[in-house]
């Protein structure tokens, strides 16, 4: 599970013009250090990249955390309670409890000031959840989507999502 911001507009004529004022914002890409005018986008994935659930959310009004957790309400991710593998962001008793509430369990990096957790982390698991989100934005151009309208950029997000399960599924 992880979170990416999706820019729709990078200088003021563009926002200005732009028909996604109820789902953009502004909002801050802690990754890259940058503002940016858009969406942020939650994806949660099996372990080979498939794409089980995933949410566009407004930056300011919904944190990472809770729009993880608004998705796994509205959206059974597995038949059963199954981990979740996710960075450091959403470290916190709050979203732990509540997702161990609905049966899932929070695998993450410690942060520097906990202890270490029970569960060692891989590193290599990390690199997995951010090469999805590349292959996403990158490979299959949702960093160039051109949505002007709400409806245009949900069926832009929705036809790679759909891309990747396809190639996914088909290798």
């Amino acid at each position: 599970m992880d979170g990416t911001p999706i820019r729709c507009g990078a200088s003021r004529v563009t926002v200005n013009r732009s028909h996604l004022g109820e789902i953009a914002g502004y909002g801050m890409d802690k990754s890259h250090h940058a503002f940016y005018w858009g969406a942020k986008l939650m994806l949660i994935t099996t372990a080979d990249g498939a794409v089980t659930g995933f949410s566009l959310a407004h930056p300011k009004e919904l944190n990472e955390r809770t729009q993880a957790l608004h998705l796994l309400h509205v959206h059974q991710i597995a038949d059963g309670p199954c981990p979740i593998v996710c960075d450091k962001g959403f470290a916190g008793a709050g979203i732990e409890k509540a997702a161990a509430d609905l049966g899932h369990l929070l695998i993450r990096p410690a942060r520097e000031d906990e202890p270490a957790l029970a569960l060692p982390f891989p590193g290599w698991l990390r690199q997995r959840i951010e090469a999805i989100t590349w292959t996403l934005k990158n490979q299959l151009g949702l960093e160039r989507h051109n949505a002007r309208y709400p409806n245009g950029l949900w069926a832009r997000i929705s036809q790679r999502i759909l891309a990747l399960n396809a190639a996914i599924w088909h290798n």
